[in-house]
């Protein structure tokens, strides 16, 4: 019994590796398309304007199709949904360095890779949480810096492959990784399947993923969760901040300062997530320190971590010296980890767990519909008011989010979770 307990438990770690390299490739492959944007740009000869738009395309593919992939979590294996999921969007990545336009590269990367990445998230977090429960805030935050360390090295690969290759070649490459790790997910990972566990509603957890729930119920949940609504906006605000930052630093750098590709792709990307790594890191431990005494305090760290991030957004976008731009880097990056460590935490821990998946889903299209108009945005404020000018004004969306986060502390998140764990 202790040898098959022992197994177990070093398997939900092997669990996590599976995800967090999954979750590397999910963003360095996203990531690709915004480090090589000035060469696809001068390549195909498209405006910012049209740049901006397939960024958005993106990102509203993505939103319209993660309901449903949410939904089909709930019902079926994530294992598959996750694996091929990522097979779909690595095989459409390679494509993408095929484009000849506009609209070869909307249809590859917005439509086909967009849509393959959908049906990653939900399932991907929801199959952790799974494995991980007492260890829960602490795996999340462990996958989390998956996505700093992604953008980071996709950051300077892809802007030496696109300098040196071409940026079709980097396309090829970061699709072809891809492909190899979806292979290995296809044989190494594992649905969870517990028997005999009562989860918070009495339900014997085995019965949980087989229990018929209808595709708008995710929707219910979350809309008639207090907590939830608010946590969604503050996500909604998160992820357009988040996309407008990554779709154009690089391509500020590049134009105001004149860096090579490579250095705009990696400075533009390193300081933030390096010190957001450290800071999901100490977020994570916090978060499950705090909880122990009031589980609300999850949702103000990522009210706090959204203020204390304003001035540096402020200063990253308005500064004429680049050690005062990497400076609003690390603490941009240091500072959004707070959030980052608890998103899912906080929505699990205020759904009840047979709506993990849907609910995950909901809040993802919501907040990466709102987010994909950032890129089309950014693109059409850039020739009038200048980057500079249009990345600082991103601080005001955080302030407002963060202010937000605030009041669902002070008067709904105990409620919410007292009502989930029959306290």
């Amino acid at each position: 019994m202790n040898t098959i307990k022992v197994k177990k438990d070093n398997y939900k770690w092997e669990v996590l590796v599976l995800l967090w390299i999954a979750f590397f490739v999910n963003q360095a492959d996203r990531q690709v398309f915004n480090v090589v944007l000035p060469l696809i740009k001068e390549d195909l000869a498209l405006s910012d304007v049209q740049i901006g738009t397939i960024a958005t395309a993106f990102n509203l593919v993505y939103a319209l199709l993660v309901p449903m992939a949410g939904y089909i979590g709930d019902l079926f294996s994530r294992k598959w949904i996750v694996s091929l999921s990522i097979l779909f969007w690595s095989v459409a990545t390679m494509f993408t360095g095929l484009s000849n336009g506009m609209i070869m590269l909307i249809v590859m990367r917005s439509v086909a890779t967009g849509g393959g990445e959908a049906f990653f998230g939900p399932s991907n977090y929801a199959l952790l949480a799974s494995y991980h429960r007492e260890t829960r805030s602490f795996a999340m935050s462990i996958h989390q810096t998956s996505y700093y360390v992604g953008v980071i090295l996709s950051g300077f690969v892809a802007g030496y492959i696109g300098q040196h290759y071409g940026w079709r070649s980097a396309f090829l490459v970061f699709g072809a990784v891809g492909v190899i790790h979806a292979v290995v997910m296809i044989f190494r990972l594992k649905d969870k399947r517990e028997k005999g566990i009562v989860n918070s509603e009495g339900v014997n957890s085995e019965n949980v993923k087989s229990e018929k729930i209808s595709l708008f119920e995710g929707f219910r949940v979350l809309f008639t969760t207090p907590t939830a609504v608010m946590l969604t906006i503050g996500f909604s605000g998160l992820i357009f901040v988040l996309t407008g930052y990554l779709t154009w630093m690089p391509t500020y750098l590049y134009e105001e300062f004149n860096m090579s590709l490579a250095e705009a792709g990696f400075h533009s990307m390193f300081y933030t997530h390096l010190f957001a790594f450290f800071g999901v890191m100490i977020a994570g431990k916090l978060s499950d320190k705090l909880a122990g005494k009031n589980p609300a305090n999850r949702i103000l760290l990522q009210a706090g971590g959204l203020l204390f991030a304003v001035p540096f957004i402020i200063l990253m976008g308005n500064s004429g010296t680049l050690a005062a731009i990497y400076v609003g880097f690390a603490g941009f990056g240091f500072a959004r980890a707070f959030f980052d460590a608890n998103t899912y935490t906080v929505l699990y821990d205020v759904i009840p767990e047979k709506y993990h998946s849907s609910a995950s889903g909901v809040m993802i299209m919501l907040g990466f519909a709102v987010g994909s108009l950032s890129p089309l945005i950014l693109g059409l404020m850039k020739p009038v008011l200048g980057l500079s000018f249009s990345i600082s004004s991103l601080a005001v969306i955080w302030l407002v989010c963060g202010l937000l986060m605030v009041v669902a502390y002070k008067f709904f998140y105990n409620r919410d979770y007292a009502k989930i764990h029959n306290i």
